[in-house]
């Protein structure tokens, strides 16, 4: 029995009727509906049950963005295709609108991976964190890991490592290291390039930088970022957009391209630059 997963922005009441609709429709054709416990309480509907998102065999993500990397961080690494259906704005990630939602569900269901849909693999980022050399934890990232400063009103001292080389010290408020897919995000903002999501590929952008030297750098996937919190001043971890620790002087953060990936369905050929052209509203000439 196949097993359906969902991920809703649980406090917008059309994404949990979308999610309703998705779990009578799993229920029609014998599938089990599998949900987070906060998420199975804010759709309470009698289809869905609370269980391991990371064992599901397509989880639906309904709502924006930022409910797609909700989503991703719920697999904790696992290959799980992940589709995505649109609310509202237009976002880069989701597949389909919600008009589109149970027309595609039944060509997942029914048709053939590289005929009916395809799958669209994402690299991630692995960020591991060290105090004292004890490990403190490991995250996955789809779009960008942040380590800015904690206290407004300072820069603070980051020292950068290039594979196991010295490359400089950061003063600034704080550095972007993101994927391809989060180069659209986070790293923008701070005058990042976008780069295409088929490359595998790391970029570090600094966030406000007191120093001469202000520009991004694409570095190659396999290269390890290791950076020292140096000074006396705290800074802050976020993964997506989470906060998932502070770091004190002489910490550390390494950041690398993770052996995981994330899976997306798709149901036709998403080229990237018609995306950004639609979100920008550009013109043909």
């Amino acid at each position: 029995m196949s097993r359906i997963g969902i991920a809703v922005h649980r406090f917008r009441p059309d994404a949990l009727e979308v999610a309703r609709e998705v779990a009578a429709w799993a229920s029609t054709h014998q599938m089990v509906t599998i949900v987070d416990e906060a998420d199975s309480a804010a759709i309470n509907s009698p289809h869905v049950q609370p269980g391991r998102l990371a064992d599901v065999d397509l989880l639906v993500s309904i709502g924006g963005d930022g409910t797609m990397l909700r989503a991703i961080r719920s697999l904790e690494g696992a290959t799980v295709p992940v589709l995505g259906v649109n609310l509202g704005l237009l976002g880069y990630l989701a597949a389909v609108e919600q008009e589109q939602l149970l027309p595609s569900l039944e060509a997942w269901r029914t048709g053939v991976e590289g005929t009916q849909f395809f799958y669209d693999d994402r690299m991630l980022l692995e960020v591991a964190m060290w105090s004292n050399n004890a490990r403190l934890a490991n995250h996955l990232a789809l779009n960008e890991v942040v380590i800015e400063k904690k206290d407004a009103g300072h820069t603070v001292r980051l020292a950068v490592d290039i594979d196991k080389v010295p490359f400089t010290t950061y003063a600034a408020d704080g550095l972007i290291l993101s994927t391809p897919t989060g180069s659209t995000a986070y790293s923008m903002s701070a005058r990042g390039p976008i780069l295409s999501p088929r490359l595998r590929a790391m970029l570090l952008t600094p966030v406000s930088p007191h120093m001469l030297f202000d520009r991004s750098m694409v570095l190659d996937a396999p290269e390890v970022v290791r950076i020292e919190v140096i000074g006396h001043r705290h800074v802050n971890v976020a993964t997506d957009g989470d906060l998932v620790h502070t770091l004190k002087p002489g910490d550390v953060v390494e950041v690398r391209a993770a052996n995981e990936v994330a899976r997306f369905v798709r149901f036709e050929e998403q080229r990237f630059h018609q995306i950004l052209k639609t979100k920008f509203g550009l013109s043909d000439r």
